[in-house]
């Protein structure tokens, strides 16, 4: 997975756009939706598909958000949407009409699949179902999931009850976090000295891994981070940024993380922010937010203090 790639050969970008998803242009959104009712056609399922869901007769509803997200980015252009979406129908089907993993997993199984999952808080249910997750920062929120063989299954609340006390239960899904392996690493460096770290990976909870993130810079760069912390990004699911700060360099480095979450952001499955934030022992605050088109970077009067500091102490 790269941080940066040539997309596939698309409609120009002058083309007519889909008014639900404007990465699509309208002929691209039609040919996707019909593509999503022909695979819940041949899983026996007849669906009305509206602009951002489909819905069957029995009233379940499924979003198309992060399918079209996954199928826009892929390289290789519309000739593999119809098998990517087969396998996503699928998978999304199997799941909900199999057993349920919380009914047939032992809870030795349960707790060895259990990890913490940032996401965009816009994206849960408006219900009180997640609202014992923790808010890492404005428009996030934590909570606990199962990764299942074909799917990442998000615990609600009542779905905890019978597992035992919330608090012990994220103890053990962050030491599933740590143990983790690393999927892929690499090093942004531009020429006016910014530089930051990016770790990539398939799964599901890569960016989540800003909850552990002493100890993944340990494993990345060799060293702790100090009192004044790192900027963090977690532009989508399957990337995260740091820039532990040690010196002026910050200042390019935030720049160039703030247009990193921004391009990452857009258009990604999985979304969570497009901005930059000040982690600090585990407390995030924000430091950048997109305006318009363009970007907008915002520090309190406690970050410009320690910039002053930095730049006061280069030689």
């Amino acid at each position: 997975m790269g941080l940066f790639r040539r997309g596939p050969k698309r409609d120009p970008r002058e083309a007519p756009r889909d008014a639900e998803f404007a990465f699509f242009s309208e002929r691209e959104g039609g040919v996707f939706r019909s593509q999503v009712r022909q695979a819940f056609a041949e899983q026996g399922l007849e669906v009305t598909v509206y602009a951002g869901v489909v819905a069957d007769s029995s009233g379940r509803r499924f979003g198309l958000g992060n399918l079209a997200a996954v199928c826009h980015r892929d390289r290789r252009g519309e000739r593999c949407w119809p098998a990517m979406i087969r396998d996503h129908v699928g998978k999304v089907l199997r799941t909900m009409d199999g057993p349920q993993p919380l009914e047939t997993l032992s809870e030795d199984e349960i707790r060895s699949r259990l990890y913490p999952r940032i996401v965009a808080e816009e994206t849960l249910p408006p219900s009180d179902s997640f609202r014992y997750g923790r808010t890492p920062a404005p428009g996030l929120r934590e909570v606990l999931a199962l990764d299942l063989p074909e799917a990442v299954q998000m615990l609600s609340e009542d779905s905890l009850i019978d597992l035992g006390d919330v608090a012990e239960l994220r103890i053990r899904a962050l030491n599933n976090l740590r143990a983790l392996p690393i999927e892929g690493h690499e090093t942004v460096r531009r020429g006016d000295g910014a530089a930051f770290e990016v770790v990539l990976g398939d799964s599901f909870f890569t960016a989540s891994r800003v909850l552990v993130l002493d100890d993944l810079v340990r494993r990345i760069v060799g060293g702790g981070l100090t009192a004044n912390g790192a900027l963090v990004a977690l532009p989508f699911r399957h990337q995260l940024a740091f820039h532990p700060i040690h010196d002026a360099h910050v200042i390019p480095a935030l720049q160039a993380m703030a247009q990193f979450a921004a391009t990452g952001y857009t258009d990604a499955a999985g979304a969570i922010s497009p901005n930059v934030f000040w982690w600090r022992q585990g407390v995030m605050t924000r430091l950048s937010e997109p305006d318009g088109d363009r970007l907008r970077v915002v520090v309190d009067v406690e970050f410009q203090d320690m910039l002053e500091r930095l730049v006061e102490d280069e030689p």
